[in-house]
């Protein structure tokens, strides 16, 4: 019982705490009302699926209150449920190269000597690789039907930035009393890394995981438009794709289909970068002293 009442005081401190930078706080609610609207809303607000020839790029209105697609079908439905796909596959993205890279750029900057050496010059190697161009011809032999593996490819190749800058933070906190402490104390590497260096990294890693993750729905949305991911068609990528396939920028009223997943991709991509502001509070004490 006494943890639960931590928890909810833990939870209540950091909501307020995010308060402090109006315009991050924003950003906030803008980040969970996305996913409430695409997880939650979407079990309550049908997908419209039925095509309609009377209805085929009808204006805002009422009944629909984006407008409609080349099919007739409701554009607001589609934006409910397709916010899911961007969302997991960033997630899952973000989630891996962050991990990689401060698992692995803690313990280069910490350790050094050879395994530093090692680390770096993998690093080094996949960093040069061009990202983009390789997901491109990778989707022309590997199968991207699934939104776990594609979340999980993006990861593996986002992490070298991260991990190099992960790795000057350790090399600076490595000098300090605290660190020395541990070490006098023979608390072992792993300790030393993972309760003490990283811990005294969260505020740069939380801010970077919501950068990873306008990279991956930056990458998503790219690989989508080519058509290189056949994933479902609710999907707001998917969305501006077929807007374009289907030639929707030749008529005058179909800019609403045109822009509402566009939009929405760029809501939640601004809203992720906002976000950073309040989230940097929350972890790092300093910030919250000049506030």
């Amino acid at each position: 019982m006494e943890a639960i009442i931590h928890f909810f005081r833990a939870v209540g401190k950091s909501l307020k705490l995010l308060t402090y930078n109006k315009v991050g706080f924003i950003g906030f609610l803008v980040v969970i009302g996305i996913v409430f609207m695409t997880y939650v809303g979407s079990r309550f607000i049908a997908l419209d699926t039925k095509t309609k020839v009377d209805q085929i790029y009808v204006t805002p209105s009422l009944e629909h209150p984006l407008g409609t697609d080349h099919q007739g079908r409701d554009v607001w439905t589609q934006i409910v449920h397709g916010g899911k796909d961007v969302v997991y596959v960033a997630f899952i993205a973000a989630l891996l190269s962050t991990t990689i890279a401060v698992t692995f750029g803690t313990l280069s900057g910490f350790v050094g000597g050879a395994v530093d050496s090692i680390i770096m010059a993998f690093t080094d190697i996949i960093l040069t690789i061009p990202q983009f161009p390789l997901l491109a011809v990778l989707a022309a032999f590997i199968s991207l039907n699934s939104l776990t593996f594609l979340g999980v490819l993006l990861g593996l190749l986002s992490w070298p930035a991260l991990l190099r800058a992960v790795r000057a933070q350790a090399l600076s906190l490595k000098q300090r009393d605290f660190i020395e402490a541990a070490r006098a104390l023979d608390l072992g590497i792993w300790h030393i890394v993972f309760r003490e260096l990283v811990p005294n990294m969260m505020p740069y890693i939380v801010v970077s995981f919501a950068l990873a993750m306008t990279g991956a729905v930056y990458a998503q949305a790219g690989l989508v438009f080519l058509g290189l991911v056949p994933i479902s068609a609710s999907n707001w990528s998917v969305m501006t794709q077929l807007a374009w396939v289907r030639g929707a920028i030749f008529f005058k009223d179909s800019v609403w289909y045109i822009m509402a997943p566009i939009m929405a991709t760029a809501l939640l991509q601004l809203a992720l970068i906002t976000m950073t502001r309040s989230l940097e509070l929350v972890f790092n004490p300093r910030l919250r002293a000049s506030e």
